[in-house]
């Protein structure tokens, strides 16, 4: 069966799956015009980048596509409300914000007609945000890399804020590697789309280094661990000699904070030096966000490819949800 499009404000997907937005400079407009162009949400990540810089590639974005582009801007960054009124003004269809909660986010999205789309963890959060005006909600459980804010599992989490959210779209995310697992997750669980971040390090169109992808296809189920994160969230990443030093509680020598981005930081090292490091190719010395599910992934694709497997993976066993949600 078809898959049903995913509308999110004023704007419609035809493809029910988001990009998701991972920084620093993982997912930039390279990512996420071809993203968009194949029909899904493709999303940049703004969190630790320079305005001018973001909004360079937001337009860059909206320029090569009409399809539709989004922006991922963490709420504990410092100058959060800089990089959301950045993107606004560059166009950016709309914004997804974590890492946090802002009611204010929503009163911008209103006055500039913006959708918000909120990540949450939680129930309450989840319930609090279809109050407040959240255009959609993605549902982001212990699967996911990147900074985490549950020890629950996706097909656990997602049932129980199905029930609390029933105005808006519900997206889910988290270890979804395959269409085969987008099928049983909209059809079985209730969610309206999907997004995946980890699948599109792995493709042709993503900037990071090509060390950076080789951790990704190295990595074993046992690679995956939990790492302390200075944003006061942990984090899922890929163990590297700095993982194995921050867990053994060594001096990591963060005296003195270079970039300042984070509203509260413990300085027991720079998350932007250590991303940015990964992103270069110094993976040894660098932090490596990743999935849960990383494993399973073993190939470099096109994000077309990607594209192409899901839809038809997922097709080939989807039905219509038969509860109405």
């Amino acid at each position: 069966m078809k898959l049903p499009q995913l509308t999110i404000g004023g704007f419609t997907a035809p493809i029910p799956l988001i990009q998701g937005g991972m920084s620093i400079r993982v997912s930039t407009s390279a990512l996420a015009i071809p993203v968009a162009e194949c029909g899904g949400i493709g999303t940049i990540g703004g969190s630790a980048i320079p305005v001018e810089e973001l909004k360079a590639d937001i337009r860059k974005a909206k320029e090569a596509t009409k399809g539709i582009i989004a922006v991922n801007i963490m709420f504990a960054m410092k100058n959060f409300y800089n990089l959301v009124m950045g993107s606004i003004e560059a166009g950016v269809d709309m914004i997804i914000t974590g890492a946090g909660f802002s009611r204010d986010i929503f009163k911008i999205g209103k006055e500039t007609n913006t959708p918000i789309v909120s990540i949450v963890s939680t129930p309450s959060f989840a319930k609090l945000a279809e109050k407040m005006g959240a255009a959609a909600i993605i549902v982001e459980a212990k699967e996911a890399g990147g900074h985490l804010g549950t020890d629950v599992a996706l097909r656990d989490l997602l049932p129980k804020i199905r029930q609390v959210v029933k105005k808006v779209p519900l997206i889910a995310a988290g270890g979804i590697t395959d269409g085969y697992d987008m099928a049983e997750i909209m059809d079985k669980y209730g969610a309206d789309g999907i997004q995946i971040a980890s699948r599109f390090v792995l493709t042709e169109e993503c900037s990071v280094s090509d060390e950076f992808k080789q951790a990704f296809l190295d990595a074993k189920e046992e690679d995956i661990s939990l790492v302390r994160s200075p944003v006061g969230l942990p984090g899922r990443a890929i163990k590297t000699p700095f993982v194995d030093k921050l867990a053994q509680g060594e001096d990591l020598g963060a005296k003195e904070c270079k970039y300042k981005c984070l509203k509260k930081c413990d300085h027991v090292y720079c998350i932007s030096e250590r991303l940015m490091n990964s992103h270069g190719g110094n993976v040894e010395e660098g932090l490596v966000f990743s999935g849960e599910n990383v494993h399973k992934m073993n190939k470099i694709l096109t994000v077309q490819e990607v594209f192409d497997m899901f839809v038809s993976q997922a097709e080939s066993v989807y039905r219509e949800p038969s509860t109405p949600y």
